[in-house]
């Protein structure tokens, strides 16, 4: 208990250290037609490829920081690109340079900074999985040392993080009885939300009604459940707060977590017996006293939503409600921009764009920018946000607040 103590001391110190002062993304849309499945090699798509996506959503995210690539001397790379070509595509010389996710990204910068090894980085992702025809489960996720837990499953024909994600939410209603009907209002709230966001993919509304007739692709996950496959590219920029005077308010990187759950993780036990809670557990008492706050103080909150249920989970996990009252808890409008703790606002990657947790980063940033204010897609008076990734049994957090 001592040594957690001492470690949660040392987080602290990294509290507002370093700030979010630029933010970029692709146009989806445009991608999504574009980057038609499986049409990438062939001659006037239109497509653009992984590097070529993340070079226009970091000019973008430069833009907004008022930065040129000059200024950039740390870099985190994401999605299938490589560290190497990625720096050759944008013309920079890292003086520190790593591969990661979003959150594992912004963690990463938040340590390069503090050590010393660079001031200001960029996070750059990019994706041409659409037209690449890049496929998450069946016999093409195969192979490689690189292999995913979940296709140890293949002879069973459960290759697919939708079958497994599923069997969670099954145990989940045999354990609490939530429904189907009470997991729908994930979908409908995150397709409300894209429907106000002229990037996103999916805008067209639908009602519990709509989900509820939806036909079953992993019973009991309907449709809407799962999320999009589409091309992409994000940036942010993370600099040392001391420096961050430039052209937008600053967002703080206030709380940071991390947790895992691997052990026994190919036989399904932290899913189907923990729902990934203990992680959540371990990391929600990282980013909350980091941060100084606790779930009452987030404005608006972001989870990774490959599928609809990772909310369910996470809002159990790090406090909003108890183990079991998730269903409950994400009814009559509470996870709507209007409502107590507004959820994906963008649409998420159920209906915005699947970039595996990279564009919930700068909706959550234009929100504490108070960016879309006169808007119905506001989140009113936002000062906090909170990002939760949990995939499977891996969970990061990172705690944002509005800078002054």
């Amino acid at each position: 208990m001592a040594n957690r103590v001492v470690e949660h001391d040392r987080l602290k110190k990294l509290k507002d250290t370093v700030a979010v002062v630029g933010v970029g993304e692709s146009d989806y849309v445009g991608d999504y037609r574009s980057g038609a499945k499986g049409n990438a090699a062939e001659k006037g798509s239109g497509a653009l490829n992984s590097y070529q996506l993340a070079a226009i959503a970091l000019k973008r995210a430069l833009d907004d920081a008022g930065l040129t690539k000059d200024d950039i001397d740390g870099l985190v790379v994401g999605g299938p690109m490589s560290t190497e070509r990625t720096c050759e595509v944008l013309g920079i010389n890292a003086s520190w340079c790593v591969s990661g996710d979003a959150p594992r990204g912004i963690i990463a910068a938040t340590q390069a900074i503090n050590a010393g090894l660079c001031h200001t980085v960029a996070l750059v992702y990019g994706n041409a999985q659409r037209s690449m025809n890049t496929q998450y489960g069946g016999p093409q996720a195969m192979g490689g040392d690189g292999i995913l837990s979940y296709v140890y499953y293949a002879p069973w024909g459960m290759t697919s993080q939708g079958g497994l994600y599923s069997m969670m939410f099954r145990r989940h209603q045999l354990v609490y009885g939530t429904t189907e009907e009470q997991l729908g209002a994930v979908s409908v709230a995150f397709r409300k939300h894209a429907s106000m966001n002229p990037n996103a993919i999916m805008k067209e509304r639908f009602t519990i009604e709509d989900y509820m007739n939806s036909r079953y692709i992993s019973e009991p996950f309907h449709l809407f459940d799962y999320c999009l496959i589409n091309d992409g590219g994000v940036a942010f920029i993370i600099q040392r707060r001391d420096m961050a005077n430039g052209k937008q308010i600053p967002i703080n990187v206030s709380g940071i977590g991390w947790s895992e759950m691997d052990i026994d993780s190919t036989q399904l036990r932290p899913r189907l017996k923990d729902f990934y809670l203990p992680a959540h557990h371990a990391v929600r008492e990282q980013v909350y006293p980091m941060s100084g706050m606790t779930p009452k103080d987030i404005d608006v909150y972001a989870t990774y939503d490959s599928f609809s249920t990772h909310l369910l989970f996470s809002l159990e996990g790090f406090g909003f409600c108890e183990p079991g009252e998730g269903g409950a808890y994400i009814q009559d409008g509470r996870i709507e921009i209007g409502g107590e703790i507004p959820c994906n606002t963008s649409g998420g990657m159920l209906s915005e764009s699947y970039m595996q947790s990279w564009n919930h980063q700068p909706e959550l940033v234009r929100q504490l920018r108070r960016q879309y204010e006169g808007t119905e897609r506001q989140v009113a008076g936002a000062e906090v946000g909170q990002y939760v990734h949990d995939v499977a049994g891996k969970c990061l957090s990172v705690v944002y607040t509005r800078g002054n």
